[in-house]
C-alpha cells in the first residue's frame, strides 16, 4: 500500500436518492467516516487485500471496535490525478 487516508465526515449532506448516510444506513446519532487505500498496482492491491482478509488479528480487532462498521468497497481506475 502506498497510502491510507481516513476522514471524519465534515461536509456530507443528506441527498435525494443517494448519499453516504443512506449507503451505510446511518442512524441520526451516527457519524460517517470515509477511507481509501492506494496501491501501486492492481496485483499489489489483490495481494494486500488477501493478506488482510487472512490475518487472524482481524477478528480480534473487529471485536474491539468501539463503533459499528458498515462497509462499501470497490476498486477504481484513476482518470485524473493532479
Amino acid at each position: 500500500m502506498t497510502r491510507l487516508v481516513e476522514g471524519w465526515a465534515d461536509d456530507v449532506p443528506h441527498g435525494a436518492p443517494t448519499d453516504f448516510h443512506r449507503a451505510v444506513a446511518a442512524r441520526p446519532d451516527e457519524a460517517v467516516l470515509f477511507s481509501w487505500m492506494e496501491f501501486p498496482a492492481k496485483a499489489a492491491r489483490d495481494d494486500g487485500m488477501a493478506r488482510m482478509a487472512a490475518d487472524p488479528r482481524k477478528a480480534a480487532m473487529a471485536a474491539d471496535m468501539p463503533f459499528d462498521v458498515r462497509l462499501i468497497y470497490g476498486g477504481v481506475v484513476p482518470i485524473h490525478d493532479r
